[in-house]
């Protein structure tokens, strides 16, 4: 969007004038003068302060608010206009956006006026007044000084927006009357560097959405996304209520809308005639295509999309309870109650063998030649050593006793997960337990992703509505693996409980899909990640002169993608207004003096949730008046309109200038100076001294008439122009040529 002068955004309406206008640049450079020392060095990149105005005109200023040392800094931090009715705390905090708690802040909640990261401030005649509390001066004022690192109490600014704020104390912590906030950024760190707070949920919240049920497959049983063919496996028995149709078997499905490619419903039984079978359990994929699974009572087959049937064998002995990939290519790990067998898929015999103590299911964990054995009835967890077909260790499983769930090893560290009951017990891979991860419902089976390193957990609903625990619906749970840490916000599985089967995953590499069957309904329920707006850019601060083109961006990712307004402030912060058809990634427009101190942020929304980002403050300035330049051999001649003149006759020179100009006198010949008289024309009187700009020793005099005040001094040496500028810049008034474009984050 691209505004004309008089419709730039945010601009008042005719007649309109912004509250509490900023000083000319004129007469801003007037104090700088008056107040540098003749020969001061002034630093460009000084400490700028900063000022914000609170919900009932408060006013905090902070000395500094960039580059500041991530070790810790001193600023000084100035208030007026605060109430004397309650206490606040000045402090370094996260800033959570408007109406929103800063916190934490550094500090935390100073009770013992010890800390140097935080002040306390109250009414005076407070019962803290004294060594805990500081009293407000006349006019509800104060001046503190106050130590911030980036870091320390729960707070990193480096990791998140940080305000040097005044919020109310412990006493009114609701109150948000007092929040005052100034954004600060440390060294190394640009303002307009990725960020943004959510409205709704935190930026970057992670949810999933039911996307579709897939009720093609029967009763669904187990899954396996096929990492070379990418269709989904899924294993089903059939559905008592559709008496028409037999639907046991290996079907295959598209997994983007759940069509049904294949279904392979037939297998070897243990004469070796094919009939009807189940698919009970998928060991694992064949490469390319395909997978191998089991199929009751004793069935070991394989099969891919398009085959009539499944090929196979029948083992003897009990029935399995579990399978695996075995340790070479032919063959599988089956588990026949407490038996434990490597079985040559081709002929159906075992290889080698081992009996464990007790269990009926095991995780195998190939990437570190070790397989876990669960006994959910004695409460033991037993690691058998690949190689050698031994067991090599036996652990405890903590209340262990009871329903069993599932055993799974995450590829990416080792770890063992057993669901039992409504807990899952994480083990590390030397058998340490490292959590206990309690849910509402039963632990039915888990999944991992190792792009993200994430966990997906199934809880699934007992389905006894007599019991008070149990209300039909099931549950998904993201983690973290290394901090188990929720990861995604827990997503309701409707009508999901166990009386009909245990509810099994699929989760699609980097976890941007994940499937969950449903036995009791006969369908799987395909979820899809969306991700609440993240900022990965944010407008940046913005200095121009009046009609001087500007220019902010931002950008953010979600999933869906998000949509974009720009909003603009007025009153600094304390509203917000979105600007009209701001919709793009830049906000271009005609900077003028009226939008002086103006903030804008973008505003990304999309259906998981709203996130804003921190405001830029547009610094607009009035360009400099004329800048013509001419001299003469001879003194005479004069300025008109901003112009400047010089003269190096003997008999001196006089320069007049309209509308604020200065005048620099000529040198004599003779090493003496012919005073130099300067005049502005103006409608008030105010009186200045001259200045001499010579060689010789002899003095002069200037006028000056206007309005707003002259520049002069009496017997001192004029500043260089490069010292003023200086000085202009180390206050953060930033003087450019009117046809230079601005950007944010440009320079």
């Amino acid at each position: 969007m691209t505004s004309t002068p008089g419709t730039a955004p945010g601009t008042p309406p005719s007649g309109r004038r912004r509250l509490g206008p900023r000083a000319g640049t004129a007469a801003v450079a007037a104090l700088l003068l008056a107040a540098i020392p003749t020969g001061a060095a002034v630093s460009a990149d000084a400490g700028t302060p900063k000022t914000g105005t609170g919900p009932r005109g408060q006013k905090l200023t902070v000395s500094a608010t960039t580059g500041l040392d991530p070790a810790g800094e001193k600023v000084r931090v100035t208030g007026e206009g605060y109430g004397l009715t309650s206490g606040i705390y000045v402090a370094l905090c996260k800033d959570n956006g408007d109406n929103r708690v800063p916190s934490p802040c550094l500090g935390g909640a100073d009770v013992s006026g010890g800390s140097k990261t935080s002040q306390w401030i109250v009414p005076p005649g407070d019962p803290y007044e004294g060594d805990l509390a500081r009293a407000f001066g006349p006019g509800g004022t104060f001046d503190v000084e106050i130590e911030i690192p980036a870091k320390g109490d729960g707070l990193d600014c480096t990791a998140v927006a940080c305000s040097l704020v005044t919020r109310a104390d412990h006493r009114s912590s609701g109150d948000r009357s007092q929040d005052v906030r100034i954004p600060v950024a440390f060294a190394d760190q640009e303002p307009g560097e990725p960020g943004g707070e959510g409205v709704d949920v935190p930026a970057g919240t992670v949810s999933y959405q039911a996307a579709a049920d897939f009720t093609a497959a029967g009763k669904p049983l187990d899954l396996l996304l096929h990492p070379d063919s990418k269709k989904l496996y899924v294993g089903a028995d059939n559905l008592p209520d559709t008496a028409d149709v037999d639907e046991r078997g290996l079907h295959v499905l598209n997994p983007e809308d759940g069509k049904a490619e294949s279904w392979i419903s037939q297998a070897p039984g243990p004469t070796g005639e094919v009939r009807a079978s189940a698919a009970a359990r998928i060991a694992g994929p064949l490469p390319g295509d395909g997978v191998v699974y089991n199929y009751p009572l004793r069935g070991v087959g394989s099969a891919k999309a398009g085959d009539e049937k499944a090929s196979g064998v029948w083992l003897t002995g009990s029935t399995i309870t579990d399978i695996a990939p075995g340790t070479t290519p032919g063959t599988v790990l089956v588990a026949q109650g407490a038996k434990l067998s490597e079985i040559d898929r081709g002929t159906g015999t075992a290889t080698r063998s081992l009996t464990l103590p007790g269990g009926t299911q095991f995780a195998a964990d190939p990437a570190r030649g070790a397989l876990w054995f669960s006994d959910f009835a004695a409460g033991q967890l037993h690691r058998v050593d690949l190689a050698s077909f031994t067991v090599t260790a036996s652990f405890a499983l903590p209340g262990a006793e009871g329903m069993a769930g599932f055993t799974e090893t995450d590829p990416a560290t080792g770890a063992v997960w057993v669901g039992v009951n409504r807990s899952v017990l994480v083990l590390d891979a030397a058998g340490k337990p490292l959590k206990t991860l309690v849910g509402a419902d039963l632990a039915r089976d888990a999944a991992f992703d190792e792009a993200t390193g994430r966990a997906y957990v199934a809880w699934q609903d007992g389905g006894d509505l007599s019991d008070p625990a149990n209300d039909n619906n099931g549950t998904l749970t993201v983690y973290d693996t290394e901090d188990f840490a929720v990861a995604a916000t827990d997503v309701s599985l409707p009508g999901n409980h166990s009386q009909s089967g245990a509810a099994s995953l699929a989760v699609e590499p980097g976890g941007a899909t994940v499937f969950v069957t449903n036995p009791a309904e006969g369908k799987i329920t395909k979820l899809v990640r969306q991700v609440s707006p993240l900022v990965t850019r944010a407008p940046a601060d913005l200095a121009a002169e009046d009609g001087e083109e500007v220019t902010l961006s931002a950008a953010a990712q979600g999933s869906p993608e998000p949509t974009l307004r720009w909003q603009v402030s007025t009153d600094d912060s304390v509203t917000w207004q979105d600007v009209e058809g701001a919709t793009g990634p830049a906000l271009t427009f005609t900077a003028r003096t009226a939008q002086d101190g103006y903030r804008y942020r973008a505003e990304f929304r999309n259906d998981v949730g709203t996130t804003r980002t921190s405001a830029a403050t547009l610094t607009v300035t009035a360009p400099p008046t004329g800048g013509g330049e001419t001299g003469g051999d001879s003194g005479g001649g004069a300025s008109t309109g901003g112009g400047s003149t010089e003269g190096d006759g003997t008999t001196g020179a006089v320069g007049t200038r309209s509308g604020g100009g200065s005048t620099t006198g000529g040198s004599g010949s003779n090493g003496t100076a012919d005073g130099a008289t300067g005049t502005a024309d103006g409608s008030g009187a105010s009186g200045g001294a001259g200045s001499t700009v010579a060689g010789g020793a002899g003095g002069g005099t200037g006028a000056a008439t206007t309005s707003g005040g002259g520049l002069a001094a009496t017997g001192v040496t004029v500043m260089s122009a490069t010292l003023v500028a200086a000085g202009l810049v180390g206050a953060g008034l930033l003087i450019h040529r009117r046809t230079r474009r601005r950007t944010d984050g440009v320079s």
